[in-house]
């Protein structure tokens, strides 16, 4: 087991173009071919394709009780990077290449440690985790393979230190109807669809400063508004999409029931395009996560406050951390990097969790 392996595979996993978007992957990709063929005949395969690209590959050795989980999908590229994108650049302790920290890097790592070691091993790589839909992870756990595993390590970047707690992720649209009509009558000050949107977001925008007020910052975000015809006509639609990244043991339900139920939201007509509990979720505690790192001596880091799969397993009963190479500051950057320093700790780290763990 050396760092040069863990080049070699992550040059060949940055070549494959796994851009999310477009995600044009389907189970005959040939990075899962490759994958197949690095980790050897030693471990069962399934390779399961829940179709928009997004791809489920799960490689057991043995029975383990340890699951390691990696995305393969990464951001798009983007124009003025000093190093191609698409191909491992090695320039002095770093390496550059799309996915190099977000997270193909880990899972080198992993594949590394499958070649040089015969221990029971298990991976799910997975390829929908940028753009956040989980699907992938929700159907592996309605499957009920999670129960084969008592600990799950996420591959995202923490600098190689166990991360327990992360904040959550909480997308939602609404529209808010009005009847269209001359703006000189005097019912469109209540009629008028945005200036219904308006109402509503002011009282959020209050329930959320209310929040931080007890030190529960929820990091509500409008961030997009659409609606009316032009000035002088009353609005009959108005469009918002907001988002929320809730603090470790919130409940990304009961901060929509609060947010949708203000008035006028009442009215509206919400969806949820997705929902990412924090790590831990209301309810849960840390005491299965604390546990597992304080056996193996890693060093636990602070809360994080970008959202992580961790929390879908962590959901479904069982215990899980954050732990992989880098910071997550390099990842979704125009050049992004990993050091080789950090590649070589996450490898050991790894090396130790499938040497010792039964």
């Amino acid at each position: 087991m050396n760092i040069e392996g863990v080049l070699q595979k992550l040059e060949q996993l940055v070549a494959f173009d796994t851009q999310n978007p477009p995600r044009d992957m389907s189970a005959d990709s040939p990075i899962f071919g490759w994958i197949k063929q690095s980790l050897g005949s030693a471990f069962k395969v399934e390779l399961i394709d829940h179709c928009l690209g997004r791809i489920s590959m799960l490689a057991i050795r043995g029975t383990p009780s340890i699951l390691f989980n990696s995305h393969l999908d990464t951001v798009p590229v983007i124009a003025g990077s000093r190093f191609p994108a698409l191909e491992l650049t090695r320039h002095e302790d770093r390496v550059y290449g799309r996915g190099a920290c977000d997270i193909k890097g880990a899972a080198a790592c992993l594949l590394e440690v499958a070649a040089s070691s015969s221990k029971p091993m298990a991976l799910l790589f997975t390829t929908d985790e940028e753009g956040a839909m989980g699907c992938c992870v929700n159907e592996f756990v309605a499957s009920g393979r999670l129960a084969d595993f008592s600990q799950v390590v996420v591959t995202e970047p923490t600098e190689c230190k166990a991360v327990l707690s992360h904040r959550g992720y909480l997308s939602v649209k609404g529209e808010f109807g009005g009847v269209p009509g001359h703006s000189s009558e005097q019912r469109a000050l209540l009629d008028n669809a945005v200036h219904k949107l308006v109402n509503w977001a002011a009282q959020a925008i209050t329930e959320a400063q209310k929040m931080e007020a007890d030190n529960r910052r929820p990091c509500f975000n409008v961030g997009e508004v659409h609606g009316g015809i032009k000035s002088n006509v009353i609005a009959d639609k108005a469009n918002v999409h907001w988002s929320a990244r809730l603090s470790p043991g919130d409940s990304n339900d009961d901060f929509l029931k609060r947010m949708c139920g203000l008035k006028p939201g009442d009215q509206a007509q919400w969806n949820v395009p997705f929902s990412g509990p924090p790590l831990p979720t209301d309810g849960m505690d840390l005491s299965g996560s604390k546990a597992f790192a304080e056996r193996f001596d890693l060093e636990i880091g602070p809360d994080v406050n970008f959202w992580t799969e961790a929390s879908l397993f962590a959901g479904a009963g069982t215990s899980a951390i954050v732990l992989g190479p880098g910071d997550i500051a390099q990842a979704h950057a125009i050049d992004e990097w990993v050091s080789i320093q950090q590649l070589e700790q996450a490898l050991h780290i790894y090396k130790k969790l499938v040497e010792a763990y039964d």
